[in-house]
């Protein structure tokens, strides 16, 4: 059989046959590192397997995870394929009313529950008859624990060999939900591997690879980029203990492959320039000789020394960070990609530096194309089946030809092929002015700016736009006179290349920081617009004059 077409599970019995003293996972606990072998993580998936047919589930039954990444979740989520039923992950930091919903919603029989930063606040969530299955770690009260799921069936026979047909169903994956409830993306078993062997394929992945899983594995980006192939590569997987010990995992696994998102990039990059200082940097790679030295310094010190691919995808990051790095001797690749179409997509791949400020070109494989009002639109064997339960909106995300309509606004370069995302669909607002305003494009000018650490322009109905601002670390420290003066410079600048209606009316520095758990950002940390509409409309729609202010000083 042609192995590009085997599901998960065909990978698991392959690896365990032929390689089944390779240590597949590392998992940290009390800064010990646990290992699992593909023989040891075969055998624990055909036990928990076996517990989920004991309990009463059956083959098409919905089976969330909720749980921080660790050897476990992919252990879950494995077994869950082996007993023929569908997971559903779900974010580990999703409140308790998103928790509710996605379980609610999907219908799902049980969630395997792991390592959660806040267990009691995603405890309220986990209502009815859902059974809870621990994976192992301290968590929300649970009937059955890790240990007792290995045990369960043990005598009963065991299962029967189960090989999934492609067109079936491997996951329902909510998105993020940055417009509203997330929605159920069904993928099946030929999207999920057709788009793991592609990237296997583009970005040459071996089983010489070893990578960090450590982005939710709830999300498509590592649960296709990381989870997939490493099922396809043979990669070898590290996991993080906790966010503490972040970078001396980071240094311990000493990745090949290294995915990451924009606001992690930034933070290296202030970490480094505050070790060091800017000026001081900048002299040392102004040296030849010093120059390597002071490179190799810094990426053993990120723990990137091997890594011989880098990338950021998730939200758009700031062209300026990118140059940054190349500098520094890292060059980080842009990609760009959905749920629905299992995060295969557009890519800087191989890196380029001319294609700094584009998402890169449409990858092997895949068709893009835009609609006269500059919609992306988008096609490959990695598309999703539609979305659970919602027939009306997975009618409405397809053209007559088969094309997904992305919700993006792009423009495609004719000669390089080079994509360029301008907005989004949605984003798009018409001030009290009667003209649209396309935000995007604005805020990645203006968040170049290194006292921003996040940007987010309102408008609708107002007089002018304004654009909300929270500080980086480093600002926030400084005086305010200071960080004032530059963003008056910054938007002068700014509405100096803008249209008339474009043009923004006030800065206003945001008093609280936006984070998941405050509804500001998703699970993936794309800011919710609407939220912050909602938040601050009212108290700003009058603001002009090219003010900066501070949220305290608003009336």
């Amino acid at each position: 059989m042609d192995k590009s077409q085997f599901t998960p599970l065909q990978w698991l019995e392959h690896w365990a046959e032929t390689t089944p003293n390779k240590v597949f996972l590392h998992q940290p606990v009390n800064r010990v590192v646990q290992t699992h072998t593909w023989a040891e993580v075969q055998d624990k998936v055909e036990n928990i397997a076996a517990s989920l047919h004991q309990l009463g589930f059956v083959k098409g039954d919905k089976i969330a995870i909720l749980a921080k990444n660790c050897a476990e979740w992919l252990i879950t989520d494995l077994a869950i394929m082996r007993a023929g039923m569908i997971s559903v992950p779900i974010y580990p930091s999703a409140n308790a009313d998103t928790i509710q919903y996605v379980l609610e919603h999907s219908e799902s029989k049980a969630v395997f529950v792991g390592k959660l930063d806040k267990w009691q606040d995603a405890d309220v969530g986990v209502k009815g008859t859902v059974i809870r299955l621990s994976m192992g770690y301290e968590t929300m009260p649970c009937q059955y624990d890790w240990n007792k799921l290995q045990t369960l069936a043990k005598d009963h026979a065991p299962l029967e060999k189960y090989i999934p047909e492609l067109d079936d169903t491997i996951s329902i994956i909510y998105t993020s939900g940055s417009t509203g409830n997330p929605k159920g993306a069904i993928i099946s078993y030929r999207a999920f591997n057709w788009a793991n062997q592609e990237i296997v394929n583009l970005l040459k992945m071996t089983d010489k690879d070893r990578m960090l899983s450590y982005l939710p594995l709830a999300h498509i980006t590592e649960r296709c980029f990381v989870e997939g192939v490493a099922y396809h590569a043979n990669t070898t997987l590290y996991f993080t203990e906790s966010l503490e010990f972040f970078v001396e995992d980071l240094q311990y696994a000493k990745p090949t492959a290294f995915f990451s998102v924009p606001r992690l990039w930034s933070l290296f990059q202030k970490n480094i320039i505050d070790k060091i200082g800017n000026n001081k940097l900048n002299i040392l790679l102004s040296i030849p000789l010093v120059s390597s030295l002071i490179k190799r310094k810094i990426q053993k010190g990120l723990g990137l020394q091997h890594a011989r691919l880098l990338a950021s995808g998730s939200a758009p990051i700031s062209p300026s960070i990118l140059h940054w790095y190349n500098k520094i001797g890292l060059n980080i690749c842009e990609a760009w990609g959905m749920t629905e179409n299992c995060i295969y997509a557009i890519g800087c791949f191989p890196f380029e530096e001319k294609l700094i400020g584009t998402i890169g070109r449409v990858l092997p494989g895949c068709e893009v194309k835009t609609t006269a009002e500059d919609e992306l639109l988008f096609k490959s064997g990695g598309l999703f089946d539609g979305y659970y339960k919602n027939e009306e909106a997975t009618k409405e995300a397809f053209t007559e030809d088969g094309f997904f309509k992305t919700g993006d606004l792009a423009k495609i370069d004719p000669d390089s092929g080079a994509i360029t995302i301008i907005g989004r669909v949605k984003d798009n607002f018409k001030t009290a002015k009667g003209k649209f305003v396309s935000p995007v494009p604005i805020e990645k000018v203006f968040a170049q700016d290194p006292h921003i650490e996040l940007l987010c322009l309102l408008g609708s109905g107002m007089a002018a736009p304004v654009a909300l601002v929270q500080l980086s670390e480093g600002a926030a420290a400084l005086p305010k006179e200071q960080v004032a003066a530059s963003l008056k410079e910054n938007l002068l600048a700014v509405n100096n290349q803008l249209e008339s209606h474009e043009k923004i009316g006030a800065v206003v520095v945001v008093a609280e920081p936006w984070t998941p758990e405050n509804d500001v950002l998703t699970p993936t940390l794309k800011i919710k617009r609407h939220v912050l509409h909602k938040q601050f409309a009212e108290r700003v729609e009058e603001l002009k004059g090219q003010q900066v202010l501070w949220e305290s000083e608003l009336n």
